[in-house]
């Protein structure tokens, strides 16, 4: 589940589910489990919407990229008999788990886990003093090795794009100087200095730090490339009828996951002026509201939610079409693979 990448997690309980699944009852309307059918989930998490599709009688596959999330689910697949599959692997590759005829459902939940934030050894909380990091599958590159590594132009780009951060220049030109004289290593380095370069006023309502945190863990994950991959996915092994829901945290995913039933949903290309080209037949219709977002007493519940926004498809029986990222419109920065080393 997504929380404040900036902050501690706010989550209640205990035990194995340290997490309120945020939208619960609404994810399974619109998923819709029950016995007989086969639901994957993307993001496993601490399990709170497998545990919830279990419950309701159909069987699931979980992915997650965090060796330590697989590591904490393995009491709930020995309570489950078979009927949970648990797998180290990124959500962009589900297409790879999917049994051969077909899913029922697909359900997403992007961002952050809060307990990845509640672990200070992750690099994902400013709160709390651990290694730059913020890898959620715990290998590649570090959000140090982007802070260290990329040019200014690049820093700027990432913090003004990914973290809509308006304050983006000054502060990568602040990490230019500093790193030049000692490489930033924790997350109070980073956040430290983005204090001083840009002091917390009276009215701000978030960290100053927060942002950037945010621009830096979604670079390091390539969290909107996964995003517009899995949807893809999801299209290509959706059965007829099948759904797919996905619960967005950030404006950036929501942007992705709107764009992409709309460019589904079917229409015909050319202009009012000429004749119809082509017809595009839909891939998916609308399951409910075009987008639901937390009502106020789940917010105020857990202030988690408060972002959260879920957008929800039916597959029907077209073919999937290309897998094309640029429809999703996103900017071309710096690659991952020339910031490690």
């Amino acid at each position: 589940m997504a929380a404040n990448p900036g902050g501690g997690s706010t989550d209640a309980g205990g035990g194995s589910v340290r997490h309120i699944p945020v939208l619960l009852a609404e994810v399974l309307s619109a998923l819709q489990p029950a016995p007989g059918k086969i639901i994957l989930d993307g993001t496993f998490g601490a399990g709170g919407y497998t545990s919830a599709i279990l419950d309701a009688g159909a069987d699931v596959i979980a992915l997650d990229r965090d060796p330590t999330a697989i590591a904490a689910g393995q009491d709930m697949v020995a309570a489950h008999g078979g009927r949970l599959s648990l797998i180290h692997a990124q959500f962009s590759n589900l297409a790879d788990y999917a049994p051969a005829g077909g899913l029922d459902g697909v359900v997403l939940d992007i961002g952050v886990s809060s307990m990845q934030i509640d672990e200070a050894e992750r690099g994902f909380s400013f709160q709390k003093s651990g290694p730059l990091d913020m890898r959620m599958s715990a290998s590649g590159v570090s959000a140090a090795d982007v802070v260290n590594r990329a040019k200014v132009a690049e820093l700027i780009r990432i913090f003004h794009f990914l973290g809509e951060e308006d304050q983006a220049p000054r502060i990568a030109h602040a990490i230019e100087k500093r790193r030049a004289e000692k490489p930033f290593e924790t997350t109070r380095d980073l956040a430290g200095l983005i204090e001083v370069v840009t002091p917390r006023k009276m009215k701000d309502k978030i960290h100053p730090a927060t942002r950037v945190f945010q621009a830096l863990r979604i670079f390091v994950n390539d969290e909107l490339g996964e995003l517009g991959q899995a949807l893809f996915a999801a299209e290509c092994v959706l059965k007829p009828g099948g759904r797919l829901v996905v619960v967005t945290f950030h404006s950036l995913e929501d942007r992705i996951v709107k764009k992409f039933f709309s460019d589904r949903a079917g229409k015909a290309s050319g202009s009012r002026h000429l004749p119809i080209a082509h017809e595009r037949a839909a891939t998916f219709e609308p399951v409910g509201k075009s987008m639901i977002a937390a009502s106020q007493a789940e917010a105020e519940a857990n202030p988690r939610a408060r972002s959260a926004k879920l957008r929800a498809g039916m597959r029907t029986n077209a073919p999937a079409e290309a897998a094309d990222m640029a429809i999703f419109g996103l900017p071309s920065l710096a690659s991952l693979g020339k910031l490690g080393g």
